[in-house]
C-alpha cells in the first residue's frame, strides 16, 4: 500500500518548489540569486512554513555570520512579496507565514565526509608502514 502524504507535507514541498523559481526569478537582490531551498516543513494547521536554505558557494559560512544575517533580513523583508506571489500560484485557502532558517546540515555533512576520509587516509598510511598491505583501502 503506497504511503500516504499529510497535507502539510504536500504543501511544504509546493511551497520548496514554488519559493525556489520565486527566488531565482522574481527576487531582484543579488544576495540571494545563489540560494538553495532545501526543505519546507508546515505546520500542522498550516498556518506556517518554516522554510530552510542554504547558500550555494559559502561552505565555510557558519548562522551567525555577517553575511547570512544579511540574507536573513532580505529573505524577511522578502516574505510578504513571497507569500503574496504564492498565494497566486498555489491553490490553497491561506499562504502560510514564512519563517527562514538556514540550514548547516549541508555544510555539517562536509565536515564529517572530511573526517571519515581524513581517518581513512590515516589507517591507509598505517597499514602502509606497518607493510599489510591487505587493510589498504582501494579508494583511498
Amino acid at each position: 500500500m503506497p504511503r500516504e502524504f499529510s497535507r502539510p507535507q504536500r504543501l511544504g514541498d509546493q511551497l520548496q518548489k514554488e519559493l525556489a523559481v520565486l527566488l531565482q526569478r522574481e527576487v531582484r537582490d543579488p544576495r540571494v540569486s545563489m540560494l538553495s531551498v532545501n526543505a519546507v516543513k508546515v505546520s500542522k494547521d498550516l498556518g506556517y512554513a518554516d522554510v530552510y536554505y542554504s547558500v550555494i558557494g559559502t561552505e565555510e559560512l557558519a548562522e551567525d555570520s555577517p553575511k547570512i544575517q544579511e540574507i536573513q533580513k532580505v529573505l524577511k523583508g522578502a516574505s510578504g512579496f513571497l507569500r503574496t506571489q504564492l498565494g497566486a500560484r498555489v491553490k490553497t485557502r491561506i499562504v502560510p507565514h514564512l519563517r527562514f532558517h538556514f540550514d548547516a546540515a549541508v555544510i555539517q555533512g562536509r565536515h564529517l565526509s572530511s573526517l571519515i576520509d581524513r581517518a581513512r587516509n590515516e589507517d591507509n598510511s598505517r597499514a602502509i608502514q606497518r607493510g599489510d598491505d591487505s587493510d589498504v583501502d582501494e579508494q583511498g
